[in-house]
């Protein structure tokens, strides 16, 4: 009876009621597919925080119990599709402006706003709380500070007022090395606030080689990305100058002694080729052609790069421990 309330009056059977003027009701939205849900939560970029987060565990001084040690990469991987979720529900209207992103769940018109910031906050609050009852607390507190500094400071306030947006915004991926090696220790150490700087300057120069060649896009979504607001020229010498501090920070834990001569040897080449093809990046013209091979090839490898980094981390840890 509470759902289905009755009219003001109840005209006869043989009644005849006069038609409305009917105002067109917004259309309904078919049920979400679960392969929604999980576009939601940006895989392909969760492939990378998982992994960095699994790294910082296993490069952890001490041993983890493998149950442990899987809630822990469960919940950092729920709470980084928790903020790709969250990201998504709040840049739906800039998402439906790039060509890259169109066909998103939101902007494509797969699922609306409301399932989107359930799934999101839901997301995100069960995967702190199991990290919190499972693992610990201070692995806890990073992983719900970093969903928060994603979700407020980087998509919020700085995505769409600064072309530092990614400088600044870097940060929220840098975290997992840090909640992985508090999953493992219960604190923080050097190496991994070393980890989390190596993420924060690689960042920069990674999004900055995309925004390059995806331009349009950004300056099609009003979106203040350094090349539509600076120009490529600026873009470009900025690529340069942040690789030189991330290349210092790379090769920095192999002389303090926190890392052996295979982490060391890796760093050395792979920091060499990013830092070459950053270079030719920050010195080509817009004259020597458009076609943005440096620039892509650049992006592309800095995936690479992050993924073979870490990964030498972790077989330095266990072959030389």
């Amino acid at each position: 009876v509470a759902l289905f309330p009755r009219p003001p009056f109840s005209p006869g059977r043989n009644a005849r009621i006069a038609p409305r003027s009917m105002t067109p009701a917004a259309p309904l939205l078919p049920p979400a597919d679960w392969r929604d849900f999980l576009a939601l939560t940006k895989p392909r970029v969760m492939t990378l925080v998982v992994f960095t987060g699994l790294c910082g565990m296993l490069a952890a001084p001490v041993g983890v119990d493998p149950v442990i040690g899987f809630t822990a990469i469960l919940c950092i991987a729920l709470g980084a599709g928790a903020a790709g979720a969250l990201n998504q529900w709040y840049e739906a209207d800039i998402d439906a402006k790039m060509k890259r992103t169109a066909k998103r769940p939101l902007p494509d018109g797969r699922m609306d706003r409301q399932s989107a910031l359930h799934f999101g906050v839901g997301l995100g609050a069960f995967s702190v709380i199991l990290m919190e009852l499972a693992v610990n607390r201070a692995a806890a507190a990073i992983l719900a500070i970093s969903i928060l500094f994603y979700v407020l400071i980087y998509t919020v306030w700085l995505k769409r007022r600064t072309p530092q947006n990614i400088v600044i915004g870097g940060a929220a991926g840098a975290f997992p090395p840090l909640i992985g090696w508090a999953a493992a220790t219960g604190d923080v150490a050097l190496l991994p606030l070393l980890l989390f700087m190596l993420v924060f300057l690689w960042t920069p120069p990674h999004f900055w080689a995309l925004a390059l060649f995806v331009k349009t896009d950004y300056a099609n979504a009003g979106v203040p990305m350094l090349p539509v607001v600076a120009g490529e020229r600026v873009t470009r010498r900025q690529i340069g100058l942040y690789t030189i501090p991330m290349a210092i920070v790379a090769l920095a834990p192999w002389p303090l002694g926190l890392t052996g001569w295979i982490y060391g040897a890796v760093s050395v080449v792979m920091t060499a080729i990013f830092a070459l093809l950053a270079l030719r990046v920050a010195t080509r013209t817009q004259a020597e052609g458009d076609a943005m091979k440096v620039e892509k090839q650049l992006f592309k490898f800095s995936i690479l790069y992050l993924f073979g980094m870490f990964g030498a981390l972790v077989v330095d840890r266990w072959v030389l421990a």
